[in-house]
């Protein structure tokens, strides 16, 4: 596939604001909507394909993903402000006491926010809701259509990547995390080191794309029952004050995990993105930039949590739920306002015996540069709180 693509990657990146015109122009044609009045978006998106347009070991099939990408999300941008200015009251849809479930990835984020979400009266954005968000009501035709679509990406991904399904499965009609809508994040930096890029990410005010992520998800309640929205990404660690300010009545999640274990786990994932987009790396450049962000998001979320009230955060352990999840689910229902009934604890079995509970990858911290010492020092006294919750 590299061997097809690469001679066609090489001239798109040649004339990058040529082909970052011309998606563009597909994205305004598949949506239906313009571009017109969204300056500022798309210039930080030319910025961005700007970016890994730069990075030299970036492969033709990291190249066909990532520009894939930013046309998918333009498209989808320009058809909810197309919906938007076809039915003004959207945005007076109310999106009520949202649970947001974060933590340091690898911290069973995705188990929790399956069963919150499958809870009577909740709902979570699925994932091919976030790559082509529409009304509630859109025709059946045309709600098929779009999820055969993401079938088909999420098929390509674990094709090239078997070992992906054992770490993290692509699933369309299920619970995913907010990252396939909101317009920038860390998630961008899964494919390749773009240094210029994570600088913008921390100057950046993050407002702007969490007051979006709230039309994305008024859109996609209107002209269907109101649930209470179960939102989920690791990487909300960082945008806590951001997100209380879009919605003030969210209550908020917060799992915690060692991090030396978090490390190792998230470095391995992170190495099957970067080997199918790159065509060299090195794994301890790896480690080393996600120990700075990870470290980073803990610290910014932690001074943030101070100026919480105390009941608006539920912290979670890591390990007392993978343990005692029968027990620990009822008591963070609980804490989230939420009867613990029968059909939860049925969605808690099922969701156990999933393939992707039962993740059997392995990995090792020295792989990517990284040991203990490094971990304990980048994370400061994390991991004896963590350790304290056990």
């Amino acid at each position: 596939m590299n061997a097809l693509t690469q001679a066609s990657a090489n001239r798109q990146r040649a004339n990058v604001d040529a082909t970052f015109d011309k998606l563009v122009r597909q994205a305004e044609q598949a949506s239906g909507g313009t571009a017109a009045g969204d300056d500022a978006f798309l210039e930080e998106y030319r910025f961005l394909l700007r970016q890994a347009a730069s990075v030299r070991s970036l492969s033709g099939l990291g190249w066909t993903g990532i520009s894939s990408d930013v046309r998918g999300r333009m498209t989808n941008r320009f058809r909810v402000r197309r919906l938007l200015s076809q039915h003004p009251e959207i945005a007076d849809e109310p999106i009520e006491a949202p649970i947001i479930v974060t933590g340091l990835p690898r911290t069973a984020t995705t188990l929790a926010h399956k069963i919150l979400a499958r809870h009577e009266g909740n709902r979570a954005p699925l994932m091919w809701e976030l790559q082509a968000t529409d009304r509630a009501d859109i025709p059946d035709a045309v709600r098929r259509r779009r999820i055969k679509v993401s079938k088909r990406s999420a098929a390509f991904g674990h094709k090239f990547s078997p070992v992906l399904p054992m770490i993290h499965a692509m699933e369309p009609e299920s619970p995913e995390e907010c990252v396939f809508a909101l317009p920038h994040g860390r998630n961008w930096l899964v494919c390749a080191s773009m240094p210029g890029y994570r600088k913008f990410l921390e100057e950046r005010n993050f407002l702007p794309d969490f007051e979006y992520y709230k039309k994305v998800l008024q859109v996609l309640q209107f002209g269907g029952p109101r649930r209470r929205w179960v939102l989920k990404s690791p990487y909300h660690l960082e945008h806590l004050d951001k997100l209380i300010k879009v919605f003030p009545d969210a209550k908020i999640m917060w799992t915690h995990r060692d991090p030396n274990t978090v490390m190792g786990s998230w470095c391995s994932l992170m190495e099957t993105g970067v080997a199918l987009c790159n065509r060299e790396y090195d794994p301890h450049d790896i480690g080393k930039e996600w120990l700075e962000m990870l470290s980073q998001m803990v610290r910014v979320g932690r001074d943030v949590r101070t100026t919480l009230p105390r009941e608006r955060v539920v912290d979670v352990s890591y390990h007392q739920l993978t343990a005692n999840p029968y027990e620990e689910m009822p008591a963070i229902f609980a804490k989230l306002d939420m009867r613990w009934q029968g059909k939860d604890e049925d969605n808690l079995r099922a969701a156990l015996e999933r393939p992707w509970m039962k993740r059997g990858h392995e990995y090792s911290l020295g792989h990517y540069g990284l040991d203990p010492d490094m971990i304990d020092h980048a994370f400061g006294d994390y991991a004896r709180m963590v350790n304290s919750m056990r």
